[in-house]
């Protein structure tokens, strides 16, 4: 897992091709007008952008999860938003079967850490990062990269 913010994004351009693109694409945008909605950026790279209220810790964790075939570029654009976190190691407690049409894979394990991302702030969960965003009590605006391995 990565965090930093997008200031220093071109550091993480060169750890896979597709990243070069996800953050020249967001460096040419105004992030806080892109509108909600799924983009297709390029072969292998795509763009969800989600405005909402975060949800619960209780909540959020129903859905601590990793994926098998994406890289996810998660960029809080505004707001603040606690995200729970645990290695897929020391995760061993199923929660259901790994769903390859959504490549989702959920766990019932308790998270290591919280950590908060606010206004352009972003972390990298790579396929041994469980994860759970979304924590919060206010309206987050969010953009996710999926990034094919």
């Amino acid at each position: 897992m990565i965090i930093d913010t997008l200031k220093n994004a071109s550091t993480y351009s060169s750890l896979h091709p597709l990243f070069a693109k996800a953050f020249n694409y967001i460096s040419q945008k105004d992030i806080l007008n892109i509108e909600d909605g799924k983009y297709d950026i390029a072969e292998g790279l795509k763009l969800i952008v989600a405005t909402g209220e975060a949800k619960s810790k209780d909540e959020s964790l129903k859905k601590f999860e990793c994926h098998d075939e994406y890289i996810d570029i998660q960029i809080c654009a505004k707001g603040l938003e606690t995200i729970a976190w645990k290695p897929r190691e020391k995760c061993s407690i199923k929660n259901g079967d790994y769903d390859p049409a959504r490549d989702r894979r959920f766990f019932k394990d308790e998270p290591d850490t919280f950590f908060q991302l606010t206004d352009n702030q972003f972390a990298i969960f790579y396929p041994e990062d469980v994860h759970a965003p979304m924590i919060g009590n206010d309206v987050v605006k969010k953009l996710v990269f999926k990034v094919k391995i």
